[in-house]
């Protein structure tokens, strides 16, 4: 499943990084692609939608 969210307090490659991370840590095989300019965050996961925003808010970021 892929999923496109937007974390708009995501500012930087260090927080594209953390982002990456909490993922991984719940999907280590999905594949996320976060670019903190245009504040998108694309994710190739089998975890659920619900999970991954949970994750991502875990590590300290909204998704908008």
């Amino acid at each position: 499943m892929t999923l496109q969210l937007t974390v708009p307090d995501m500012a930087c490659s260090a927080c594209a990084e953390a982002i990456t991370k909490a993922v991984q840590a719940i999907d280590a095989a999905a594949t996320v692609n976060a670019d903190p300019k245009t504040k998108q965050v694309n994710i190739d996961t089998q975890a659920s939608e619900a999970e991954v925003k949970a994750a991502i808010t875990a590590a300290g970021y909204t998704v908008a």
